[in-house]
Formats: structure tokens, C-alpha cells, sequence
């Protein structure tokens, strides 16, 4: 990994006596199972080992943000403003980014609960798929020119400034966006962004979107490992597919199952390794913190960027 100083760098066993007894979340094996993504692994040990010292952390940054807020409006003799604590979470495609994000999501409501903490993925702020298909970009899904980046800018500025916003939503069964629904973020404390693309510049932009989060971490693990969970994955879709002729994955699941995994193959050399390493990996140093999975989606190490 390149600027490996401007990080500390932590084996698992170091990171987890970061965790202080102060506050402690129940968390059981059933929440813990509903808010996996498929295929994805996580334990009750990693919540106390891995989560539990990162919610700490969250703690001692969120109280950091607000001192700042509260003594920057004072500096100006204004009121102080509503300054939502955004954290972003980025990685490739299948690294498991979605069940960090609910995991967090739930550790920080049950800890803090009198936060408002709520969650968004960027998937709504694709393109629909007509409009990809119209720019000629249905085969770049999901890479920077496929989302619609000023309109996410947007609404992350309406958050900060504690103004109402609307994030599209995704659907990963149709794999599209569903037309004229939309998630309601309003004045939330603490919002978490999950995303491929939540650290990269926008084309022809001058402000990044993680210029808005107060902390941002980022999934990863060898491609080796991705690739292999993306293609469990991919045959946990068609096996869910096949019964449900309105489902993306239905004619997937009709064909040989050879057939439909060289498919994926293809899709993951294409697509996805290109998408990892052109604009994805680029981005990973931006991250506040980086963490690094191993097989079955083990957390080994953890590296925290210097302030």
C-alpha cells in the first residue's frame, strides 16, 4: 500500500484493546443476521473486536466536529447552525461496504440514542438505466461517467446545511432505479454514505464528495478474495432469480449454470476489475481509516490516518 506513514497501522489483536468498557451494545446473532448483506460474514466477535473500537473512535471525532462548530459560530457571532456528522464508506463491489454501513448504523443508534442517525447508498444517484443505455455507458455502470454526481453533491450540501434531501432509490432486483421514490434524509445528526464512489472527484468538479464527511472509511481485502465473493454472490442471485420472471437475474438463472458463471466472469474482468483499479484503489489513501479483510471476510488489520 503506497503513504503507508501517514498511517498507524494495527493487527486486529492491537486494534481491539482500543475498545473502552464505557458503553457497550447488545447486539444478537438474529439483528446481526438481518442487516448482513448476502453471502457477507459477520460475527459477534467482530462486532466487540472490530466495530465496537471503530464506534469508540466515531465518539471521540463526533465530539471534535461539534467543538469545532460550536466555537467557529462563535468566532463569526452567528447562531450555530444544525452541522450534521457525515461518514462516508467506500470499496469495491462485493466487499461487504453495505453490512459496515448498517452495522454502524445500529451500534451508533443503540449507543447514542439520542442521535438521529440515518443511511444512504449511492446507487440511487446512477443514471437510469435508459439514460445509460441512451449515453452509450450501460456496459460502464457504475463507473464515475454513470453517476449522476452533481445531483449527489447536492444532496449531501442540502444535508449539511440541515435542509431536506431526497436520495433516489435503487433497485437491486431490477437493477435500476425505481422511478419517482425517493428516501427521506431531514435533519439527521449522523448520516452514513455508503458507495463505490464516495471518495473520487467528479469529472469536470472541483469539490469532492467526501469534501462534506467528518470521517471516512474504506473496505478492503486482495481482488483474489473480492472476485471470489462477488461470484458467491452472483449464484446466490440466480438461485433467489429463479422463480421471479421480474428479476434482473431471471434469464441469468434460466441458462446453463456454467454459462451464467462465465458470464459473470466476464463481468468482473470487464467491469469490475477495471472499475476497481482505475478509479476505485486510486482513492483508498483519502480514507480516515482502512479496513483490511482477509478469507471469509476476516478483519486482520486496521490503518488509521495520521491527523
Amino acid at each position: 500500500m503506497e503513504d503507508q506513514l501517514n498511517y498507524y497501522r494495527l493487527a486486529r489483536d492491537e486494534w481491539q484493546r482500543l475498545r473502552t468498557g464505557e458503553m457497550v451494545a447488545t447486539l444478537t446473532a438474529d439483528e446481526l443476521q438481518q442487516i448482513q448483506s448476502l453471502n457477507d460474514r459477520i460475527s459477534l466477535r467482530d462486532v466487540a473486536e472490530v466495530y465496537m473500537p471503530l464506534v469508540h473512535l466515531l465518539r471521540v471525532y463526533l465530539r471534535n466536529h461539534r467543538t469545532l462548530n460550536r466555537d467557529q459560530t462563535k468566532f463569526l457571532g452567528i447562531t450555530e447552525q444544525p452541522n450534521p456528522f457525515i461518514i462516508g464508506i467506500a470499496g469495491s463491489v462485493a466487499v461487504g461496504k453495505s453490512t459496515v454501513a448498517r452495522l454502524l448504523q445500529i451500534l451508533l443508534s443503540k449507543l447514542l440514542p439520542q442521535e438521529k442517525v440515518q443511511m444512504i447508498t449511492t446507487d440511487g444517484f446512477l443514471y437510469p438505466n435508459a439514460e445509460l443505455q441512451r449515453r452509450g455507458i450501460m456496459d460502464q455502470k457504475g463507473f464515475p461517467e454513470s453517476y449522476d454526481m452533481q445531483r449527489l453533491i447536492n444532496f449531501i450540501d442540502d444535508v449539511k446545511n440541515g435542509r431536506p434531501a431526497y436520495a433516489p432509490r435503487y433497485s437491486h432486483q431490477v437493477y435500476d432505479i425505481v422511478a419517482d421514490e425517493y428516501d427521506t434524509v431531514a435533519s439527521p445528526d449522523i448520516l452514513i454514505v455508503e458507495g463505490i464512489n464516495v471518495l473520487q472527484l467528479p469529472s469536470n468538479q472541483q469539490i469532492y464528495v467526501s469534501d462534506y464527511f467528518d470521517f471516512s472509511l474504506y473496505i478492503d481485502a486482495p481482488e483474489s478474495l473480492i472476485q471470489q465473493w462477488y461470484l458467491e454472490r452472483f449464484g446466490m442471485l440466480l438461485d433467489t432469480a429463479f422463480q421471479d420472471p421480474t428479476n434482473y437475474y431471471y434469464d441469468l438463472a434460466q441458462q446453463d449454470r456454467k454459462e451464467a458463471f462465465a458470464f459473470a466472469k466476464q463481468v468482473w474482468q470487464k467491469v469490475n476489475h477495471t472499475n476497481l483499479h482505475k478509479f476505485i484503489l486510486p482513492t483508498r489513501n483519502r480514507a480516515n481509516l482502512i479496513i483490511r479483510k482477509g478469507v471469509e471476510h476476516r478483519v486482520n488489520e486496521l490503518w488509521l490516518r495520521k491527523t
